[in-house]
């Protein structure tokens, strides 16, 4: 599904940006945003975390459409 990968992009980006910010102390969402407080950071903070929680269902999943698919 394309949503599946799209919350795994974004849930990546998330795990980059927190990376950033546990080595080196520096937020790339805020730093490209202009801030963690701007709309467009909030709404990228949102994203990601929709993505994670939305990743949580992949755990639960029976890979057999994948199977299939690719057969």
């Amino acid at each position: 599904m394309i949503i599946d990968k799209l919350a795994l992009i974004l849930t990546i980006v998330g795990a980059l940006n927190w990376g950033s910010i546990g080595l080196f102390q520096f937020d790339i969402v805020a730093w490209i945003c202009g801030g963690a407080g701007t709309l467009l950071a909030r709404i990228i903070y949102t994203a990601v975390a929709l993505a994670g929680i939305w990743c949580i269902s992949l755990l639960f999943r029976e890979d057999t459409d994948d199977v299939v698919s690719h057969a």
